[in-house]
């Protein structure tokens, strides 16, 4: 039981930048897009960082900046955070299911079996198999209706408040931000975007559970 009025049965977790670090996977499609001009990873790496600061998507703004073309995301380079799995066994061992709510490119679940994470997932609600992708709300739906788990026990774990924490919120769930990744730079832009709590960790989001 949580300290708000409904008692949480299932937590959500977005993948990147919440379970895994992306750095390492970005620093790669930084390398690739930038390979024969005059930018270089620090000047991109600054410019996306202060784009980001002011309120913009900072990838899409840096790229755009210096007129480069995006490259294949390297999958491969993520990794999960240390604190990862003894958290997510934690919250097993209290007696929580646990979802998959993310915008993933195909194989999301070979992914996580790869990073020794799929045996704590009932449900894995990853775009690229379901057809739809957040901010739209119907993949929440969708991932609360297999778990057979109304929206008022229900938990979103995440980094970004447009995508993730303002639908999660609008359908009525318990909202957990994890500030890591670019989305560290986000402030709220209207009500539905401030979450119910706000952690660096994922381990810090066991006193909230």
């Amino acid at each position: 039981m949580t300290s708000i009025e409904h008692e949480i049965n299932w937590v959500f977790f977005d993948i990147g930048s919440t379970l895994v670090d992306e750095e390492e996977a970005y620093r790669h499609r930084i390398r690739e897009m930038i390979r024969g001009t005059s930018v270089t990873l620090e000047q991109f790496w600054e410019k996306r960082t202060e784009y980001a600061k002011q309120g913009y998507n900072g990838d899409q703004k840096a790229i755009e900046l210096y007129g480069l073309t995006k490259t294949p995301w390297h999958s491969e380079d993520e990794v999960p955070f240390e604190d990862c799995q003894k958290t997510l066994q934690a919250l097993c061992d209290k007696g929580y299911k646990l979802g998959i709510i993310a915008n993933q490119e195909p194989g999301a679940e070979d992914r996580l079996h790869t990073w020794g994470l799929r045996p704590y997932f009932s449900v894995i609600a990853a775009s690229a198999e379901m057809g739809v992708s957040k901010p739209d709300k119907e993949i929440f739906l969708r991932a609360l209706s297999i778990a057979g788990c109304r929206p008022e026990n229900a938990v979103m774990v995440d980094d970004r408040l447009d995508n993730d924490i303002r639908p999660a919120k609008e359908l009525g769930m318990m909202t957990i931000r994890i500030r890591k990744g670019l989305a560290v730079y986000m402030e709220p832009a209207c009500e539905p975007e401030v979450p119910d709590y706000t952690v660096d960790s994922l381990s810090e989001i066991i006193k909230h559970l």
